[in-house]
Formats: C-alpha cells, sequence, structure tokens
C-alpha cells in the first residue's frame, strides 16, 4: 500500500503492525515514493554458529604484527 508522508506520520502505530503481519508499504511525498516500510525476517542471522567449529587462538587486532606476518600480508 502507499500512504502520504502525513498519512505515515498518524498511522505510523498502524503501519508498524502491518509490517509485522507481513505487509510492505510505501511512503510517499505526492505521488514519488520515499521510503519503504518493511518487516524485519526474523531468524536470517544467527551470530556464533561456528563458535565450537573455530579451533585455536583469535588474534588480537591490535596488536602489531611480527615482521614475517607484516611481509605476507604486503606480498613481501
Amino acid at each position: 500500500m502507499q500512504v502520504t508522508i502525513h498519512t505515515a506520520k498518524t498511522q505510523l502505530s498502524k503501519l508498524i503492525e502491518a509490517a509485522a503481519a507481513g505487509e510492505d508499504d510505501v511512503v510517499a511525498r505526492g505521488d514519488t515514493p520515499v521510503a519503504r516500510i518493511v518487516p524485519i525476517r526474523k531468524g536470517q542471522f544467527k551470530t556464533g554458529i561456528l563458535k565450537d567449529e573455530l579451533k585455536g587462538t583469535v588474534p588480537d587486532f591490535f596488536e602489531p604484527m611480527d615482521d614475517g606476518s607484516l611481509d605476507l600480508w604486503e606480498g613481501r
């Protein structure tokens, strides 16, 4: 559904409920679409899925590299 900015401002709660139910709504300035209100899909991104698969130590990215690693990184 396309709504004007004024309608979106006055009916924001209803538009959010519609998005939560899976509806995409377009907000328009006059007849020109300028924004979209869409639902956030749950379950598409999960952090930590490889935490038990990764072995070894995690590098400290704030510590300087040793000369050998730096040479490899810079392609020397």
